[in-house]
């Protein structure tokens, strides 16, 4: 079978995932649809790329009416902490690249890929990196940049949370899916993320964030979020204005009730003061429980964006539709990689969705 068969093939499922497929015959893919599939880079149709990582949680967290912490077994548990990707046209819709498999062999856990001012991809992620003294800086993340999404560079792991000590002076325990947003207006880099100085991460966890121009030095982290509740997994978006800040609530248990789920706070600044907009479900939340990983997305069929997000304990992905950023309403007309978990949307050229393919078909 000839590669731009293959290429064109693979293309026509990620412009036709609504349409069912009947099973191809031998080599016998018309030649229209071959055309309509290769249109999608020729015509300068946009093509987005989650990143992502995969997994099946061996247990589920409760807590008692005593406060103990109580770990349900759950089925199957499965771990693939390494760098996936997966394109779609609609972002309904997704195709996972190289058979769902990893695209690098780095370990990462809720990877977030963007390509920066300068054209460079820079990517961070949980977990990762050289080895450092975590007695004296605490904990560390991963940064790995990238000219074109194949060929990785490990740059030297960030040891975010290095000058800040709680009241005891003792330094945080985690930092957990850290993010960045360009900041056209001053020309930085706001880097984002979680960190807890409890003995679990997810406990009376707060966001917080740094800045740096050059990915080489950065200011001493401060308190970017800290609502009533425990935060996690902060996703930010700036439209007219003002800024979104996508988070998930951290709170469950005999005493809260089941509050994991994706709410979402605004600001006028990047560096808030946020104000939590109340939602319509769970007494404020905006998507279902128990979702995590937020990330957000122009629509591509319709004016609006897209939240997806991940269903953590049953390891499933999820999608809502909102006009306005504010209200949302669950998309179930939807189909994602398999154990997908903690995305981030890209959108590519033409030109990069075409090396991505060629590269892993």
């Amino acid at each position: 079978m000839k590669k731009s068969f293959i290429l064109a093939t693979f293309i026509v499922l990620v412009v036709s995932f609504s349409i069912p497929l009947a099973p191809l015959e031998k080599e016998s893919a018309s030649e229209n649809s071959i055309v309509q599939g290769l249109s999608i880079f020729e015509n300068d149709e946009n093509v987005w790329m989650l990143t992502y990582f995969r997994q099946r949680y061996p247990t589920r967290i409760e807590i008692d009416a005593q406060g103990n912490t109580v770990e349900v077994p759950l089925p199957d548990p499965m771990l693939i902490a390494k760098l996936h990707i997966a394109l779609s046209t609609d972002g309904r819709n997704w195709t996972p690249l190289n058979d769902n498999n990893p695209v690098w062999e780095q370990q990462m856990r809720d990877p977030y890929v963007h390509k920066g001012h300068d054209g460079i991809w820079r990517l961070l992620a949980t977990g990762g990196g050289r080895n450092v003294d975590r007695a004296q800086v605490g904990p560390i993340c991963l940064y790995a940049t990238s000219k074109d999404l194949i060929h990785w560079q490990v740059e030297d792991p960030l040891p975010l949370m290095k000058d800040v000590r709680d009241e005891s002076g003792a330094l945080a325990r985690n930092i957990w899916a850290p993010e960045w947003y360009y900041d056209e207006k001053t020309g930085e880099y706001m880097l984002f993320w979680s960190s807890s100085y409890r003995d679990a991460g997810w406990k009376e966890s707060r966001l917080w964030y740094c800045k740096t121009r050059d990915w080489k030095t950065f200011t001493s982290a401060k308190e970017l979020f800290s609502p009533s509740y425990s935060v996690i997994d902060g996703a930010l978006m700036e439209h007219q204005g003002t800024y979104y800040l996508f988070h998930k609530e951290e709170e469950f248990g005999v005493l809260t009730g089941e509050r994991r789920a994706i709410r979402v706070a605004t600001s006028k600044s990047p560096e808030g003061p946020y104000s939590i907009i109340d939602g319509p479900l769970n007494k404020g939340q905006i998507v279902p429980v128990i979702t995590e990983g937020p990330t957000v997305m122009p629509d591509p069929l319709k004016p609006g964006w897209l939240l997806l997000y991940d269903y953590c304990m049953t390891n499933r992905f999820g999608a809502s539709y909102s006009p306005d950023l504010i209200h949302w309403t669950v998309d179930e007309n939807v189909s994602f990689p398999s154990e997908a978990r903690h995305g981030c949307v890209s959108l590519l050229t033409p030109e990069e969705a075409r090396m991505l393919v060629e590269m892993y078909p």
